[in-house]
């Protein structure tokens, strides 16, 4: 049977426009659940075309009501886009955001100007920093994180990118050998107090990632007492930082070579790149 014409496959905007916040942003995640029940691509245009098969329609209400408990979009569809390339994502490992961007496009300019070959991500989680880096750069790179769970994922987009980037379980740098070029990270830095009153989606993501500790940096400090013995001289060092942590991390490293802040698209300190360093 088929079934659902346009004008009723728009009236489904409002269930979602609760929970992702406007007309606008619900449309969008109808268009991209929309095609990913019918198996067309999401990336580009997607319009709400009539008609669907019931089974399909009800495969997309299915969804939509998964949705409005704030399971996150991304998880729902099981993959995310991250520096163009296409990334694998469950509730095991944290979303790749463009806020993120902004950490791999320093990495990769850094990259390129340095004629760089060796990379280091730690707190992997995805891979999507460093397996868009080998992708883009074709530098090497260890993918590290001390979650078995997110190693399969990181090593699943590897493969589905095209990259041989190597996955390996550490807790930090207690496992790693070596030393490299660049090393990467968007460790957890969240407050521990403020990762039970995070909007609905972020609750869905693993703790793992988020808290931080009692003030957020308490892997700033574990990545500061550690990164000097795998670093490169004349390497750097590249790290996600929350919007508001510029200085208390600033004031960490800058004991340990030249500190420089890098802002995010919406002009908030995103991240700190630490280089000039002495081995």
């Amino acid at each position: 049977m088929i079934v659902s014409s346009r004008e009723q496959l728009k009236k489904l905007i409002p269930e979602l426009s609760g929970v992702s916040g406007d007309e606008r942003e619900a449309e969008f995640e109808l268009k991209q659940l929309y095609a990913y029940v019918l198996g067309k691509s999401r990336l580009g245009a997607v319009e709400l075309e009539s008609p669907m098969k019931e089974e399909d329609e009800a495969r997309l209400i299915s969804l939509i009501e998964r949705r409005k408990t704030h399971e996150p979009l991304q998880y729902i569809l099981g993959e995310w886009e991250f520096m163009g390339l296409t990334f694998k994502v469950n509730k095991d490992v944290l979303i790749p955001r463009q806020d993120t961007e902004t950490l791999a496009e320093e990495a990769e300019r850094i990259i390129g100007e340095r004629g760089y070959r060796s990379l280091l991500d730690i707190c992997t989680g995805s891979g999507c920093i460093g397996i868009s880096l080998a992708k883009r750069t074709g530098i090497g790179a260890i993918l590290s994180d001390i979650s078995e769970k997110a190693l399969e994922i990181a090593k699943t987009n590897a493969l589905l990118n095209g990259t041989d980037c190597k996955p390996v379980k550490s807790n930090l740098f207690s496992n790693i050998e070596g030393r490299f070029d660049v090393i990467t990270a968007n460790p957890p830095y969240i407050r521990s107090a403020e990762c039970g009153s995070l909007q609905g989606e972020v609750l869905h993501e693993p703790r793992l990632a988020l808290d931080g500790g009692e003030d957020g940096l308490d892997f700033y400090r574990r990545i500061k007492d550690g990164f000097s013995e795998h670093l490169n001289e004349n390497g750097v060092l590249l790290m996600e930082i929350g919007f508001d942590q510029a200085e208390s991390v600033n004031e960490l490293f800058a004991c340990c070579g030249n500190v420089r802040i890098i802002k995010d698209i919406c002009g908030l300190d995103r991240v700190i790149a630490v280089d000039g360093i002495k081995i």
